[in-house]
């Protein structure tokens, strides 16, 4: 059975980045997550008859998630929310999209 996972780490603060919320979307709104202590949604994002092929983007509120950190950043943030479009042709799989996030820049990859 296919599922959709996330995790979220804070590389300028070197911890995982709890109470991040997440957007689901697939045309529509799908779901909102918030991340846990370890940076993860509770459960996968979506999975089984949830999770079909299509075109999918994950919203990550970044910049609400970096104030909430205390730290003393300029306004408007550079990052605020990172919206991260990608493909699904087997919903069969296991996609694992990650966010790597600091307050100058963010990367992701299919994770396993």
């Amino acid at each position: 059975m296919g599922k959709l996972t996330t995790h979220v780490l804070d590389t300028a603060l070197g911890k995982p980045a709890a109470g991040l919320r997440i957007e689901i979307w697939q045309e529509q709104l799908l779901k909102t997550v918030v991340t846990n202590a370890d940076g993860r949604a509770d459960g996968p994002l979506l999975e089984g008859a949830a999770f079909t092929n299509g075109l999918y983007e994950l919203r990550f509120f970044a910049g609400d998630y970096l104030r909430a950190q205390g730290s003393q950043l300029a306004e408007p943030l550079f990052l605020d929310v990172i919206p991260i479009r990608f493909g699904i042709a087997d919903a069969s799989q296991h996609f694992h999209v990650p966010l790597l996030l600091s307050p100058f820049g963010y990367s992701t990859y299919r994770g396993s």
